[in-house]
């Protein structure tokens, strides 16, 4: 398709520039990043490093220039050799292991929400993000994994804070021109559009392709002119509208989903369902199934065998479950062959969780009963799933129930900092980004000198008040915000003081406000002479999450408060884009969750594998992460039943660290300024998070231990 009606089209010596901006690969390979910084490095700054917007708007004569400069010309050539060979290689780690019995395989990966760069707002937070670097570390393995999701054409919410802190959600209709989208068309050439059977209607919806590298996602899309005005919306926005709302959208991505594969000739051996959202995808493949005259149990059976399903929530109340009229009533045109068997199909999703509702349809016990491989995102989230599901395998020891733990990971290349990423290449191997689960290989990161990992630190956090200062000057011009608003947006950071970072969705169980359960104890740490301390915030509440919300205005109201200092900062609308300036520039990652309700966490690992120490609660990832000279482990130690004596026992605790611990180690320093303790935590961060909580790790283990290839007929 042409994206760009009416613009001169790019100078041939550069025309591939536009297949670049268009494929996601860019986004984690910094010599690809830099060809479009240099291209023009204010553009890039002001499009927060879009390329596909980037290139509507560069100027004539630039791209002109830049195709008569030999050195750009230089890097635009070796950019483009690594994308041909990045997506033609067959020297990938998926082809050099010995799968004969994964010959032709086909992993569907199907999720409600992907976050693979910013200008693509599919996401809503961890578990999009955990789905994106699963994607990109299939396309870096070559392993042959499909997306599927939702095109979202209002994505997710932007977030705006009136001037007393409390949130306001304003959507914003994606410009298709800016996206890195096309669409994704059927053998013929013609566009691929399937019909959704919709209760007594049926629903059209388009398909989109997202290119990844070697990996290619496909996003389903109802804002049709042939649907209903009210189906047209359906799409519109992640997590949006009502119950009926969020189970229509179910039932488009599972049965739409399947339907779009089939449409683009895509034939799947695995199917992979991240969390409940996905389950409907059961309900298709059994249908289909007995359509060609094979009995229901058998059916089920044969689904059961191919399909993968990852839990992510410890909380009840956060699996999806719906009353067995709303489910009938948008499934009865979807039965099919089925209809007779409709009773058996609601049985696999039958469960009561003990809320007093009593029975529902519950997509996380569809998902368990239909898959057969189950996998919690942690050590300690395995246990907490096995209680918490017992009764779907009645007789069964909760320790002896069918689930896996495979510990979540996060995407190394996207998410290490360049800076960073130029001393592993000079000290730890050149070819580190291949070979980064390698626990040996880390060995020589102690080879790093002190000066050189401090001076990338340091640049790194000023990168990050520079980053909040640009913020505010926008707020300040653009939006006309108040003067306590700037504070609040952290003008008033110190570029060396400790910096504290806590980033994460707003809501009650992850204690956002543990920290100031002895506001003067606070601020006494915060405002110690020669030995300051400040702590930048950042996050969303869900748009139906009151409490979330009265949680973010609380810390909001903290950062204008004078008694602070201006110690207290919270950068609003986090996104991808502000998570790696967080990621980076912090010096210690802070996590409060209520134990045990945190299931993995990734942004952390995020933060070590940076060099940012974590002072977190035991939960998630960390209780199998600490190793007693990574960071800092949060244990009030209290067996208390009352929850507010936990937390008086946590925040002493986590204040008790601090003036003990952690704040005298960041300031001792020798003769040249280097805090030498400080880097030895900053090391062991590093060392355990590169290897054992990278999505490569990760993704190797889905591929041995859950997609069963090796057991696959050839």
């Amino acid at each position: 398709m042409e994206r760009y009606p009416g613009l001169s089209p790019l100078p041939d010596r550069i025309r591939r520039l536009e297949e670049l901006a268009c494929d996601l690969w860019w986004s984690w390979h910094y010599r690809a990043r830099e060809v479009f910084r240099r291209l023009d490095y204010q553009i890039w700054r002001d499009t927060d490093h879009n390329p596909v917007r980037m290139l509507r708007l560069v100027s004539r004569d630039r791209l002109v220039d830049a195709a008569e400069d030999r050195s750009f010309l230089a890097l635009y050539d070796s950019v483009m050799h690594d994308l041909d060979r990045a997506r033609s290689a067959r020297d990938t780690w998926w082809s050099q292991g010995e799968r004969p019995a994964a010959r032709g395989a086909q992993v569907a990966y199907f999720s409600a929400e992907f976050a693979l760069h910013q200008s693509l707002p599919l996401y809503a937070g961890g578990l999009g993000v955990l789905a994106g670097d699963t994607c990109k570390e299939a396309s870096d393995l070559g392993v042959p994994l499909v997306g599927v999701g939702f095109m979202y054409p209002q994505g997710y919410f932007h977030q705006h804070l009136s001037a007393d802190g409390w949130q306001q959600e304003a959507y914003e209709k994606l410009n298709w021109l800016d996206a890195p989208i096309e669409p994704a068309v059927r053998s013929d050439g013609s566009p691929c559009v399937v019909a959704v059977p919709l209760g007594d209607r049926t629903v059209l919806a388009a398909v989109w392709l997202v290119r990844a590298g070697r990996i290619r996602l496909f996003l389903l899309d109802t804002d049709l002119p042939e649907n209903a005005p009210w189906d047209r919306e359906l799409s519109a926005r992640l997590y949006g509208g009502n119950q009926e709302t969020r189970i229509q959208q179910e039932i488009i991505l599972g049965l739409g989903g399947v339907r779009a594969l089939r449409a683009l000739d895509i034939a799947p051996t695995v199917w992979h369902l991240n969390e409940g959202h996905a389950a409907f995808v059961v309900l298709q493949r059994v249908r289909e199934a007995v359509e060609t005259g094979q009995p229901f149990d058998e059916a089920v059976a044969e689904v059961r065998r191919t399909t993968v399903f990852t839990t992510h929530t410890p909380v009840p109340a956060g699996h999806d479950a719906f009353p067995f009229h709303l489910v009938e009533a948008y499934l009865s045109g979807a039965w099919g062959s089925l209809g007779g068997l409709r009773d058996a199909f609601l049985a696999l999703g039958a469960y009561d969780n003990g809320n007093g509702d009593g029975q529902m349809f519950n997509m996380t016990a569809l998902a368990l009963r239909s898959a057969g491989a189950v996998n919690a995102v942690s050590q300690l989230h395995r246990d907490v799933t096995r209680t918490m599901w017992a009764p779907i395998w009645p007789g069964t020891p909760p320790e002896q129930a069918p689930i896996q733990a495979i510990t979540n990971g996060v995407h190394v290349p996207t998410w290490v900092a360049a800076g960073l990423s130029k001393l592993f290449e000079a000290y730890i191997a050149p070819d580190w980004r291949q070979r980064h689960d390698e626990e040996h290989m880390w060995d020589a990161i102690d080879a790093i000198p002190d000066e050189d990992l401090w001076a990338v630190r340091q640049a790194l956090r000023a990168d990050l008040f520079a980053f909040a200062r640009e913020r505010a000057r926008h707020r300040w011009t653009d939006e006309r915000v108040g003067p306590g608003q700037i504070v609040a947006a952290g003008t008033l950071l110190s570029p060396e003081a400790l910096t504290i970072g806590f980033a994460r969705r707003f809501t009650a169980y992850k204690r956002p406000e543990l920290l100031f359960h002895d506001p003067d104890r606070l601020a006494r740490i915060l405002s110690a002479v020669r030995r300051p301390v400040q702590i930048v915030y950042a996050g969303k509440a869900h748009p139906a999450d009151d409490s979330g919300k009265h949680h973010l205005q609380h810390i909001y109201k903290r950062a204008m408060d004078q008694g602070f200092g201006g110690r207290i900062a919270f950068i609003d609308d986090y996104d991808l884009h502000v998570a790696h300036y967080l990621v980076h520039g912090c010096d210690l990652w802070l996590n409060t969750p209520r134990k045990p309700l945190e299931a993995s966490g990734t942004s952390g690992m995020k933060a070590a594998l940076n060099g940012v120490p974590n002072l977190s609660i035991g939960d998630g990832w960390w209780a199998e992460g600490y190793n007693g000279v990574n960071g800092w482990l949060i244990d009030g130690q209290s067996e208390s039943r009352d929850q507010a004596e936990v937390d008086a026992a946590d925040a002493d605790a986590l204040y008790r660290l601090l003036e003990t611990e952690i704040v005298p180690t960041f300031y001792d320093r020798d003769s040249a300024g280097t805090p030498k303790a400080w880097l030895r935590v900053v090391r062991e961060a590093i060392r355990t998070a590169m290897p054992r909580f990278s999505s490569r790790r990760m993704m190797k283990q889905y591929v041995e231990s859950m997609y069963g290839l090796r057991s696959l007929p050839e």
